[in-house]
């Protein structure tokens, strides 16, 4: 199964690949970057830079700081990866930003439940999110 995750809820399109993965099958996520976190922008900004500041360079907790791997790290939150049954799931799981070449004439889903629609609601993409959070801190 490939997802396109442009214009999806983070939490949403995570919890769907997780429960998919459970039940045995492989799931690839194009577009990372052009996944939805809904919130206030500036809100959204400060939790993370909260979270990122926990912790010490050698010894965490570590984020990631590019969109493909901060949306497998969301995922990998929503399975028991430390079982033997989770781990295994987890490895079917892969995250790419835009759409590689050997997906490119494959035929891409979304999930109905997780759309959203981007004139109501105010977001940041995950791309966004990666290039300010690790950007210059003000």
């Amino acid at each position: 199964m490939i997802i396109n995750g442009e214009n999806l809820v983070l939490g949403r399109l995570a919890s769907y690949v997780s429960k998919q993965v459970m039940r045995g099958e492989k799931v690839d996520v194009v577009n990372c970057e052009k996944v939805i976190i809904t919130g206030n922008k500036e809100s959204i900004l400060k939790d993370y830079r909260e979270r990122d500041e926990i912790g010490s360079v050698s010894k965490g907790p570590f984020y990631p700081r590019m969109p493909d791997r901060f949306v497998r790290r969301v995922i990998r939150g929503m399975l028991a990866y430390k079982q033997p049954r989770g781990r295994e799931a987890f490895d079917k799981t892969m995250c790419y930003i835009g759409v590689p070449n050997e997906f490119k004439d494959k035929k891409l889903e979304s999930i109905k439940e997780a759309h959203l629609d981007t004139k109501r609601t105010t977001f940041i993409t995950v791309g966004e999110l990666c290039k300010i959070r690790w950007g210059k801190k003000s």
